[in-house]
């Protein structure tokens, strides 16, 4: 089984050193260009050197209430429509440019509505130079003595840069020649007139301190960003006449040390400034732009210009760049030209440029919600997630808000009335962008080899050749030596023939002797001269080590003050700094408990307030509910007392209508009894009745407050009376002559409803045994009345009497009045009567008959 092949551990990522305790402001800076016409509208005035003041247009009313206010805005320094390109340069691009050669990356961007002068102050017009080429121009100006030879510093595709020896430089450089490529442009050649004006610079920028150490290489790429996708200006597509290829999107990557970077972008090596610039130039007239409304030549693509400058330091002769690529540093300066916010309704964009402006418009809301979010988060503490992949823009520069370098920004604002609203958010958005603080990256660290190395290594060779030259020697060094050597030997004497001919030669070793000790004696001497001369030299470095080692305790107790001085101070750097963040500290706890008291003030206020309208809610409600109530206690108490006066009116009637019935009883009784046998009882008649109502002491008078009964009127007797004769089972037939007949009569033997319902009359025959022995037979009559309930009520009016006497069997009375019957036997016959009857004694108030009597029929109860 093989063994498990082990991963190798993944080596953690370098980021660039930045120091967050050190923040740095985003610098934001307005130009207003000058009006095209001078009859133009202005609405933007310049009030000093960092405020300008817009007002709304002559017409327009941003407030409601339709006041006319005047808005300032504050930057880092305002430039007005006077202010020449030199002026800006030095102000805004200079320092971006000094810490490009001191190692540190810088962006530069400008930012404004369609025609406001962004890309004239990025490039220039012709005999006035932008940003960019004065960028150049420094740059060149200040590294040009130092610059390596071509392909010294080779880019890699991972963002990085390798450094060869010369030798593989030179290879690299005739590999290069050999092919068909087209070849590095020169800074020998012609210059292109067409922008020839705009790198005249006759200024000689440059920077003061440069490491003379180093060696330096200039390295240009051109891209730009059209509908969210990033395009390579440099780059050299075949010529297909037939069927061309459109350009190829790019992509963006994220190196070792977490930095962006355009994969497969097109790097070139530059050596000069016209170099530079005709390598933009030629990326320039690919850049898209289009004719709109507001703009002859609208840039339709944000335009990312990077210069990229590789440092290494030479090695201690001071002669070739030191190979050791820990050692190189890259450093970047960004300038970016960004498309102009517009209103499609402003510049009638239909098609690509509608869908061109989209993406412009979502592109910079984009950079607007990153520096929101950055500028919440400083401010309040939060740990938001920065939407930096939303764009391509805003992605690709992701590390310089994170800390990677310094960000500067130009707001160009056109003062014509018709921008106005476009320039007042223009104008909030810069000034929110103030507020966001940038980590300072720190400085790169030394290499450790000896300063001025360069150029003392340079001195050395002069001063050695021009030593050569006095004595008249060459001035290389191989044949130096070989000068030095010859010379010496032309000083001794020449050596004599040494062949010996004959035995007795006597002459020739002699020769060879004394030419020998000349030699010798030579030698000697020069020995003793170098000799001494070593010793002079040896004391002249004994002096010289003296004299530098006094020299060097000398700057050690310099050295060693300062860095005691260095010390104290950064002793009390830390202590203020440590100050700073306890009141930073401290402020923020201020703060956000402020913020917390605040809001929960706004809700305890706005509790209060609810508070107070359910209060006012509910008092109005119990002041509707007690108003209410009032009128239905009111109401009620009207009804109930209607009702009891009613019910009490009712039942007084009632006791007395069963009063006055007992007392028509007791009468009649009483007339019954004291009635003499031997008269026959004398009806009162109804005249006498209504003229003299029978006087009752027994009833009760009615009470004074009981309402009227209403008066129930007969029916007229010409529509024709129907009677209902109620004859009950135990009537006995009389068998008289005289006999009662009723005409139209419905002869029932129980009182019904229905009977009732058909008839206007009604009458009851009741029989009863008399005093002497007889039948005694009443007809009650009385008048049928529809209730109001749906039933029908009976009003007895009067009662007929017919007695049947035998002549032969009555008898005189011995006494004239008869005992009064038992009261307990008249009860019971008018018991026995209602029985039958089933009647209901009522006395109907307001009759002039007396007293009367009222039959309710019970009404028939149907079947389930």
């Amino acid at each position: 089984m093989k063994a498990a092949r082990a991963k190798t551990p993944r080596r953690p990522a370098v980021k660039k050193p930045s120091n967050p305790s050190l923040k740095d402001p985003v610098g934001v800076y307005c130009r207003v260009r000058p009006l095209s016409r001078p009859d133009q509208e202005c609405c933007i005035e310049v009030i000093n050197e960092t405020t300008v003041q817009i007002h709304p247009p002559d017409g327009y009313r941003i407030f409601r209430n339709g006041e006319y206010r005047e808005t300032q805005y504050s930057f880092k320094e305002v430039f007005g429509t006077l202010v020449v390109q030199k002026e800006l340069f030095d102000v805004v691009a200079k320092p971006l440019v000094e810490d490009l050669i001191r190692g540190k990356n810088g962006l530069l961007f400008t930012y404004g509505v369609t025609g406001s002068g962004k890309t004239h102050t990025m490039t220039g017009s012709p005999g006035d130079g932008g940003l960019l080429p004065r960028c150049l121009d420094m740059i060149f100006n200040s590294i040009g003595p130092f610059q390596a030879k071509r392909f010294v510093f080779k880019l890699d595709d991972k963002n990085g840069v390798d450094v060869q020896c010369e030798v593989d430089a030179l290879l690299e450089r005739q590999k290069r020649d050999a092919m068909p490529v087209p070849k590095t442009p020169s800074g020998k050649r012609q210059i292109d007139p067409e922008f020839a004006d705009m790198i005249n610079v006759q200024d000689h920028c440059k920077v003061e301190e440069v490491d003379e150490d180093n060696v330096y290489s200039v390295f240009v790429s051109y891209i730009e960003i059209y509908n969210n996708y990033i395009y390579d200006l440099l780059e050299e597509a075949p010529y297909e006449p037939i069927k061309p290829k459109p350009p190829q999107s790019k992509t963006l990557r994220e190196d070792q040390n977490h930095n962006m970077y355009v994969t497969g972008c097109t790097e070139v090596e530059v050596k000069s400034t016209e170099e530079a610039f005709e390598v933009f130039w030629r990326g320039q007239k690919k850049r898209r732009i289009a004719n709109t409304q507001l703009n002859r030549e609208s840039s339709r693509s944000h335009s990312v210009f990077i210069i990229k400058l590789a440092q290494a330091p030479l090695d201690a002769d001071g002669d070739n760049v030191l190979q050791e690529k820990e050692q190189i540093t890259l450093s970047q300066l960004s300038l970016v030209d960004l498309a102009g916010s517009e209103r499609t309704n402003r510049t009638k964009a239909e098609g690509n440029r509608l869908r061109e402006a989209g993406n412009i418009n979502q592109s910079l809301m984009t950079l607007r919600t990153c520096i929101e979010v950055l500028r919440e988060n400083q401010m309040y503490g939060t740990n938001k997630m920065v939407p930096y992949r939303d764009s391509k823009l805003t992605h690709l520069f992701k590390n310089y808000f994170d800390g990677e370098g310094k960000v500067r920004m130009i707001v160009c604002v056109n003062p014509k009335a018709e921008d106005y609203e476009e320039s007042l958010q223009v104008m909030r958005f810069a000034e929110m962008t103030q507020e966001v603080e940038v980590a300072r990256p720190v400085d790169r660290p030394l290499c450790g080899l000896t300063p001025g190395r360069r150029f003392r290594n340079q001195a050395f060779r002069e001063e050695l050749s021009r030593k050569l030259e006095m004595r008249g020697g060459p001035i290389n060094g191989e044949t130096e030596e070989q000068s030095v050597s010859e010379m010496f030997l032309q000083n001794f004497p020449p050596l004599p023939s040494c062949e010996l001919l004959d035995v007795n030669d006597d002459q020739t070793l002699p020769k060879l002797i004394e030419v020998l000790e000349k030699r010798h004696k030579l030698r000697q001497m020069l020995s003793e001269e170098f000799a001494k001369n070593v010793l002079a030299f040896k004391t002249m470095l004994q002096d010289f080590d003296s004299s530098i080692v006094s020299k060097e305790n000398y700057i050690q107790g310099k050295l060693s003050e300062k860095e005691k001085t260095i010390a104290g101070q950064k002793m009390e750097l830390e202590r203020l700094e440590k100050k700073i963040k306890t009141l930073e500290y401290k402020i923020e706890i201020l703060e956000k408990t402020a913020t917390i008291y605040e809001e929960d003030k706004r809700n305890l206020q706005q509790e209060l307030e609810s508070k107070s309208q359910k209060l006012q809610r509910q008092a109005s409600d119990k002041r509707r509910l007690e108003a209410r109530l009032q009128g239905m206690v009111a109401e009620t108490t009207m009804k109930w007392e209607k009702e009891c006066e009613r019910r009490v009116a009712a039942k007084q009637l009632e006791m007395q209508n069963k009063l006055w019935v007992k007392d028509e009883k007791l009468k009649q009784l009483k007339a019954i009894v004291t009635e003499p046998k031997n008269e026959k009882p004398e009806r009162p008649s109804r005249e006498r009745d209504r003229e003299k109502p029978v006087q009752r002491s027994v009833s009760p008078s009615p009470a004074p407050n009981a309402p009227p009964v209403r008066l129930r009127h007969r029916r007229s007797r010409s529509a024709g009376e129907r009677w209902v004769d109620h004859k009950p089972p135990s009537n006995l037939p009389t068998e008289t002559v005289m006999q009662p007949h009723v005409p139209h009569a419905i002869t029932v033997a129980a009182a019904s409803e229905k009977a009732l319902a058909k008839c206007d009359k009604y009458m009851l025959t009741h029989q009863e045994l008399a005093s002497d022995g007889e039948i005694e037979t009443k007809l009650i009559k009385g008048d049928v009345f529809k209730t109001r309930g749906g039933g029908q009520a009976v009003q007895f009016t009067e009662i007929e009497t017919l007695k049947q006497e035998s002549p032969t069997g009555r008898k005189r009375r011995s006494s004239p009045s008869n005992p009064d019957p038992p009261e307990d036997a008249a009860d019971s016959e008018w018991t026995d009567v209602e029985t039958r009857c089933s009647v209901a004694v009522e006395m109907r108030a307001g009759s002039a008959l007396g007293p009367g009597y009222e039959h309710h029929a019970q009404p028939k109860r149907r079947k389930p």
